[in-house]
């Protein structure tokens, strides 16, 4: 066998081992510091493209859940509002089947008025000031909400503008809706006759209130029973229901539009698990088993070193021939 000293092949071969035990070491540590076994295409260019391509997807869904999430919001907002403009309108209608008895007086019936304006003034209060990220939600500007709830383009909820219609006084009996038109006409007598364009102001609370109470202003500016104040009272009884169908009807569809997006929210849940379980499949590291190829890259690095020492020793051998 020769001695050669200018080409030592066997250091050569242990150099090339050493570095594929360490490119091998090196590639451990990160999988198992990083969590994942694809960090760069060169790991698996299949598998990178499409982990990427679910990542994408799950970003997309995590957006879609919160787009429904605050759509569940927005409604359980205007809901709640609805409630409270609810609350009132039946209090109101308590005092004026209180009014409609005939058995009070004027002084009590102006009682019965000054509550029943106050709670139609906060009606409009709570109409015109009900919101959701400064979405008008019953009052003039409402407008139809389309939720986008998932990752196509068609993948819409579209509410109507009607849930979100205006729902302060002068909404509820508008001039040009039925029963708005003989309602208003029943306001205007209680108003000394006077018509009352805009029922959201102070004389549109007051004279809607006395209405309701069974009074009417006079010419010299105070008021007087109508001249059946009970059955005048009891007129405007079927206004009153009237106003509180509607924000009934509002509810049950915004109850309707709630269970469609608690539906979707549930979709939406297992489209992710079920994403996040196809990535993790195809990137997350098993632990276990890097530990194991650590283990063994950094034993053949180990050995090799101490082997290269040797291998880079055995030329010397020509010195003794010398």
């Amino acid at each position: 066998m020769p001695v050669i000293v200018k080409t030592n092949l066997p250091s050569m071969t242990v150099q090339q081992n050493l570095n594929s035990a360490t490119s091998s070491l090196n590639k451990a540590v990160e999988r198992m510091t990083t969590g994942y076994k694809i960090n760069h295409a060169v790991d698996n260019a299949a598998g990178y493209s499409i982990s990427d391509i679910w990542q994408t997807k799950l970003g997309s869904v995590d957006i879609a859940s919160q787009n429904t999430t605050m759509g569940l919001d927005l409604l359980r907002t205007a809901e709640d509002n609805y409630a409270l403009i609810t609350t009132h309108l039946q209090r109101i209608r308590d005092l004026t089947e209180q009014a409609a008895n005939g058995t009070y007086g004027l002084d009590s019936l102006e009682t019965i008025r000054d509550e029943i304006k106050a709670r139609l003034e906060e009606i409009s209060r709570v109409a015109t000031n009900a919101e959701y990220n400064e979405i008008k939600l019953m009052s003039t500007g409402s407008a139809a909400v389309n939720l986008q709830v998932g990752i196509k383009e068609g993948d819409v909820i579209s509410m109507a503008a009607t849930l979100f219609a205006d729902a302060t006084l002068n909404g509820l009996y508008s001039s040009t809706a039925a029963p708005g038109t003989t309602f208003r006409n029943i306001i205007k007598a209680a108003n000394n006759g006077t018509a009352v364009a805009n029922l959201n102001t102070e004389t549109g609370y007051t004279a809607t209130a006395a209405a309701f109470a069974g009074i009417k202003l006079t010419a010299s500016g105070t008021y007087e029973k109508q001249t059946d104040s009970g059955k005048t009272a009891r007129d405007t009884l079927e206004y009153i229901d009237y106003a509180i169908q509607m924000i009934s009807t509002r509810v049950t569809k915004l109850g309707a539009a709630q269970n469609r997006l608690e539906s979707v929210m549930e979709t939406l849940t297992t489209q992710s698990n079920n994403i996040t379980s196809s990535l993790s499949t195809i990137k997350d590291t098993d632990v276990a088993q890097e530990s194991s190829n650590y283990i063994q890259a950094q034993i053949l690095q180990q050995a090799s070193a101490t082997l290269l020492a040797t291998a880079n020793q055995a030329p010397s051998i020509a010195i003794s021939l010398i």
